[in-house]
């Protein structure tokens, strides 16, 4: 190969293909963690490097021209030759101390996960514990996280899962409301239930239908996007919710909200990269939420 025939930096590649996936200058520099100002002299620089103009701007944000457009695929190549080097190499390290990113639902991050990073940071004190709370899946293939618990099997064959176990997921309300508005016992009582819903509500509601429940729009009271802001207005007694039946049975001045036979199951599953696992302080980590995720939650 003619290395002398590569005449630019690779870095500002990086640049160039962050800006072309993120749309604009800032959402890449705040994706990349550098300045908008640094991040926009490494697009310029790399234009005069190739001596092409490789974006234009369209509104608040960039668009590819047609020389970028036909570029932005070599650089993909590049980003993912990378990312597989920096999971290789991340792969031989026996360094336990360090940072490791565990991605999770908020619910969990915020309702189950803390007592068992406690345990973990007084084993291991040397680690960085970075939790990414989103209630979607974060890109294990492309280093958003290390390490994830979710609900569902991963397809991608370089991933590895543990299945934990199967949970269920039941509706709740505090104390207080059931005392105003009773327990739901019939069909006919779920049109005035008040549901707090984490999510669209006609997605949800066709997945509770799905399940068996006589639900419509009637039923529902309130929206929002998070499952901790959810679980939190329940706790006020604003209506109802659904949450992993063990988190809502261990939470004081909350009950189950109805009589009626409801079961929504669903796993838990940890994982990985297959090549991350090879790595002593993240292989500890996966292990040691595989056990402490099989525990009653406290």
């Amino acid at each position: 190969m003619d290395w002398t025939a590569i005449s630019f930096d690779w870095n500002r590649a990086r640049a160039f293909l962050v800006t072309a996936e993120e749309g604009s200058l800032s959402a890449a520099a705040r994706a990349l963690g550098l300045a908008q100002p640094t991040l926009s002299r490494q697009v310029e620089a790399l234009q005069k490097e190739l001596g092409v103009v490789l974006f234009e701007r369209f509104g608040r944000g960039l668009e590819l021209t047609p020389a970028g457009a036909s570029l932005v695929e070599h650089a993909k190549f590049m980003g993912q030759g990378a990312m597989a080097l920096s999971i290789a190499a991340q792969g031989q390290s026996d360094e336990i101390s360090g940072p490791v990113t565990i991605s999770t639902s908020d619910a969990y991050a915020g309702l189950w996960l803390p007592k068992i990073l406690q345990k973990l940071r007084q084993q291991e004190p040397g680690l960085l514990i970075r939790v990414v709370a989103e209630n979607s899946a974060s890109d294990l293939m492309r280093r958003e996280a290390d390490i994830a618990i979710r609900n569902f099997r991963p397809k991608e064959p370089e991933l590895v899962a543990k299945k934990i176990k199967e949970t269920t997921a039941s509706f709740f309300a505090s104390t207080d409301y059931i005392a105003r508005h009773g327990v739901l016992k019939t069909p006919e009582e779920w049109d005035n239930a008040n549901l707090i819903l984490p999510g669209e509500t006609n997605a949800f509601l066709a997945a509770l239908k799905a399940s068996g429940l006589p639900v419509t729009e009637k039923s529902v009271a309130y929206e929002c996007s998070s499952y901790l802001a959810m679980w939190e207005m329940v706790r006020n007694g604003l209506g109802v919710g659904i949450l992993d039946s063990r988190l809502g049975d261990n939470e004081p001045g909350i009950e189950r909200a109805s009589t009626m036979a409801f079961d929504m199951l669903f796993p838990i599953w940890l994982v990985a990269h297959r090549d991350i696992l090879s790595n002593a302080r993240l292989r500890l980590v996966f292990d040691f939420l595989a056990t402490e995720l099989k525990q009653p939650i406290a």
